[in-house]
């Protein structure tokens, strides 16, 4: 993000990023615009300047996050196991990415999905389709793939007015994009996305014999740990199986041995009900589970892969849908950073 960036401009961002992540530097900037006016500065910059530096950011970012050259498979592997996940609720996809690779690849499978916001060219956000519950008259049936990005998109934007909508491409350049829920968020009322999508997080976690797949997140965000740790340890008949890409998180693991319904697993080891074991290398695994000497199912390639392959018998008839696993079975390890 920073290469795109330019003179002063980039030198500001680079201010704002030592001892912060992009999106606590965002969520200064944003305070800071909120804050002063014309003639008062903080690190050197004015409101409306912590304003234009915060589009410009959102714009390099919208960038980087382009997706026509990314390798979807995996992508399009999960959309068609969610695509046939028959069940009486329906299947809560939570992401804290920004990109729209869920979005093309679940539009690419005819899977119907919704988001929160109705509208095509710009979409209203719905909050009483969000919070609403199985029997209430607004209930979105249950073969509809819902799609909540806790964190924001890379095609929300937020109008003169306050309120946040959803573009039918990447916000352009000279708009900041509504990416994370920094404090200017909360200005004209608190039901905004951002805070209607992290309690549906909280109360899909809460229904009881609930089973949350966790995949890609480094359990860095305590805020939503919180959630997902408090309905673990409440929800005791619930499972809850994290998928690791490498390590597992010091926060993770301390949790995992108080409360056996988190299964934690990662390539060299797991942790299974309480026990904190390294795998024994199986005889004749399964494929797309074991690679390398090690347990593959937390790099999102392999893990799509294995959803998928349990729709396979459904669609025996979907050569598409075959020559996605035929693929997924001989892709390499890495191409899951590229989806990720």
């Amino acid at each position: 993000m920073l290469a795109s960036l330019d003179g002063s401009i980039k030198d500001s961002m680079a201010l704002q990023l030592e001892a912060r992540n992009l999106e606590d530097a965002l969520s200064r900037l944003r305070r800071i615009a909120a804050l002063l006016d014309d003639e008062q500065t903080i690190d050197g910059l004015t409101g409306i300047e912590a304003a234009d530096l915060d589009r410009a950011v959102c714009h390099a970012v919208v960038g980087s996050l382009a997706i026509d050259e990314a390798d979807l498979s995996p992508v399009r592997l999960f959309a068609a196991w969610s695509g046939r996940s028959a069940h009486d609720l329906p299947l809560e996809v939570f992401t804290v990415n920004y990109d729209l690779l869920l979005e093309t690849a679940l539009e690419d499978r005819g899977v119907p999905y919704f988001d929160g916001f109705v509208g095509n060219l710009e979409g209203s956000f719905q909050t009483q389709l969000v919070e609403c519950s199985p029997g209430d008259r607004d209930w979105v049936p249950s073969f509809f793939v819902r799609l909540w990005k806790l964190h924001g998109s890379v095609n929300w934007v937020r109008r003169n007015d306050g309120r946040v909508i959803r573009l039918g491409h990447p916000v352009p350049e000279g708009l900041a994009a509504a990416i994370y829920p920094s404090d200017m968020k909360y200005d004209e009322s608190r039901r905004v996305p951002f805070v209607v999508l992290a309690d549906r997080l909280r109360r899909a976690l809460q229904v009881p014999e609930t089973l949350a797949l966790i995949a890609g997140y480094s359990f860095g965000d305590d805020h939503l740990n919180e959630v997902i740790f408090d309905a673990a340890s409440k929800c005791e008949r619930s499972e809850t199986v994290a998928f690791c890409y490498a390590d597992i998180p010091a926060k993770l693991a301390e949790f995992a041995f108080a409360f056996p319904n988190m299964q934690v697993v990662s390539p060299g080891e797991a942790i299974v009900g309480g026990v904190r074991a390294e795998w024994e290398k199986p005889e004749d695994p399964p494929p797309g589970l074991w690679e390398h000497d090690s347990f593959c199912l937390g790099d999102f390639t392999h893990l799509a892969a294995y959803l998928a392959r349990s729709t396979a018998r459904e669609s025996e008839g979907d050569s598409s849908l075959a020559q996605l696993l035929a693929q997924a079975m001989q892709a390499p390890t890495a191409q899951a950073e590229v989806a990720e």
